[in-house]
């Protein structure tokens, strides 16, 4: 069964972020609310948590997961060099809702988002480790923006719900891919592609 833990959106209580940040370590899967929808936290270096949420949300195998982060110093350290472009993206955005797909140090196209929410950025800090963020919801469902919505669809198929309350946007990240020599939006969520654009 799913453990529910709640938690105050405005002063998340560290003793209940360190147990789920343990659980999230150690290859569990924990559900957690971002300023856009509920996530589906992962650690990115335990291949079997990553298999599994493949499994529990049926998402095609080509499609890859972005790596939820709590300050810029992660990127710089998984990406290497960040574009001027990018750069100024990020001062802009982040948090916020923007998703930003950068090459990493091996040349492999990764997504990077930093959430605007404090359980979310401090549940990734506690977990010391690279964590991956799909919508917590079954692929083609639409994304949960309560813990009630999570369970909906994955009530004992994952070992966490952290109960954050409802989610303050609602609709995904939009995401931009910065690899190539023109930024190109993949996914026009909760930033317009007209906002993108003037930057």
């Amino acid at each position: 069964m799913t453990s529910v833990v709640r938690v105050n959106p405005s002063r998340p209580e560290p003793a209940k972020i360190k147990k789920a940040a343990s659980a999230l370590k150690k290859g569990g899967l924990v559900a957690f609310p971002t300023e856009t929808v509920y996530g589906l936290g992962a650690n990115l270096l335990d291949k079997r948590a990553i298999k599994k949420v493949y499994e529990i949300k049926n998402r095609p195998k080509n499609k890859p997961l972005t790596i939820h982060i709590a300050d810029t110093a992660a990127v710089k350290k998984m990406a290497g060099r960040i574009p001027p472009m990018a750069g100024r993206l990020m001062d802009r955005y982040w948090p916020g809702p923007l998703t930003i797909i950068l090459k990493d140090r091996r040349g492999k196209k990764t997504g990077f988002r930093m959430p605007d929410n404090k359980i979310a950025l401090l549940l990734i800090k506690k977990a010391g480790v690279p964590v991956v963020a799909p919508s917590a919801n079954i692929s083609g469902n639409k994304p949960p923006t309560s813990a009630k919505e999570v369970l909906r669809d994955l009530d004992g198929k994952i070992d966490i719900v952290i109960d954050g309350g409802k989610t303050k946007i609602g609709v995904e990240s939009t995401v931009v891919d910065m690899t190539g020599r023109i930024p190109k939006i993949l996914r026009e969520g909760a930033i317009s592609k007209a906002e993108i654009g003037r930057i």
